[in-house]
């Protein structure tokens, strides 16, 4: 039986773009992935530290400690009303990357099943599907098995509204569609942008059936080398994944969930990493401007979705001559095609080299 065949791994078409910039008399300015750059908390490091005598297995489901920092983070970030409620399901997985290229194969989808996503999404929705062979629409359609929303969007920054959020859940409902919501920049909005989970009682009416929401801690505490995130919804998709994480050993190793819940219970950190985002957004989006770019949506997230209304790789090749790496927007499905996404995960130094360039 041969492997299912993926598509190339889109970064690789960066390589002679890379090139170029990298020659640059002031060096790379690399804004084309979404890898923070600020330290983790040193709070969240000793946490780490101090559990790291783990001899034994950790639990797939989250120790104690964590299972009940992550229904504490719900409560504040999503407003999740009983936390504690047996009838919402909360585990963690290794990273949210993981979460969503496996969630299809976990569910036991297959040639059969159709798996729904946006226009423009993260390529991994893609991949998951890809996977077990099942079938992939950026249309909705009632006949699928998996539908994906994503709010604040990779790579556009939008934002779904509460109302549209509701529909789509009564839509899944009635169809009997499993909506999995993809909210890892949920706590990077700016200005008036307010994005809203899934799992909020004004969206879901207090119910979590047939919904699950995936959460990371890469973005939000710079974990992204810790690998943790979660997926909380339905218990009776949760429970059923519990279980096929524990046969295939996808567990989140001890120390690390440690240091998951020093990091979940901590609002502050959080508060200012948003801060330096919003700082570097400001310096870096009106020099985009200024140089003839277009941005589009960019609410919320760490990215800008820009364009100059010519084929991405163009514009690519336009900043990778002033010595700036970004992604190109056709990453994301064929409507990217004259944009490009840029991330403003960078510090504030290579961040104000990239606005000084543009001029």
């Amino acid at each position: 039986m041969g492997l299912r065949e993926l598509p190339d791994f889109p970064w690789d078409r960066l390589a002679p773009y890379q090139r170029i910039a990298a020659g640059h008399p002031d060096g790379l300015v690399d804004l084309s992935v979404g890898a923070p750059v600020d330290p983790t908390p040193g709070f969240v490091q000793d946490a780490l530290k101090a559990a790291a005598d783990a001899p034994g297995y950790p639990a797939t489901a989250g120790s104690g400690a964590l299972q009940a920092a992550m229904r504490r983070w719900l409560r504040r970030a999503c407003g999740v009303r009983d936390a504690a409620d047996p009838a919402l399901g909360v585990a963690p997985t290794v990273g949210s990357k993981e979460a969503v290229g496996l969630l299809p194969a976990l569910l036991g989808l297959g040639p059969a099943d159709l798996v729904v996503f946006p226009e423009l999404a993260y390529p991994t929705y893609a991949v998951g599907a890809a996977l077990t062979g099942a079938r992939t629409s950026t249309s909705w359609d009632d006949s699928a098995t998996l539908a994906w929303v994503n709010s604040p969007s990779n790579p556009t920054g939008a934002v779904v509204g509460a109302e549209e959020l509701t529909a789509a859940v009564r839509r899944a409902r009635a169809a009997g569609v499993l909506l999995a919501s993809d909210e890892c920049y949920i706590e990077f909005g700016y200005g008036d942008a307010a994005p809203v989970s899934v799992l909020h009682p004004d969206v879901c009416g207090g119910s979590y059936e047939g919904i699950v929401a995936l959460h990371s801690l890469s973005k939000r505490s710079n974990l992204a080398g810790y690998r943790v995130a979660s997926i909380s919804g339905d218990p009776a998709v949760v429970g059923p994944l519990v279980e096929r994480r524990r046969h295939t050993g996808l567990i989140v190793p001890g120390p690390v969930q440690a240091a998951a819940v020093a990091a979940l219970d901590d609002d502050q950190h959080v508060r200012e990493q948003r801060e330096r985002y919003a700082a570097r957004r400001a310096v870096l989006r009106p020099a985009l401007e200024d140089a003839g770019f277009r941005i589009d949506a960019s609410e919320a997230g760490l990215y800008l979705w820009a364009t100059r209304g010519e084929p991405c790789l163009d514009t690519v090749a336009w900043l990778a001559d002033r010595g700036i790496l970004v992604a190109l927007g056709d990453f994301y499905g064929p409507a990217g095609a004259h944009h490009v996404r840029i991330a403003m995960t960078a510090t504030d130094e290579r961040i104000a080299a990239a606005a000084a360039r543009l001029c």
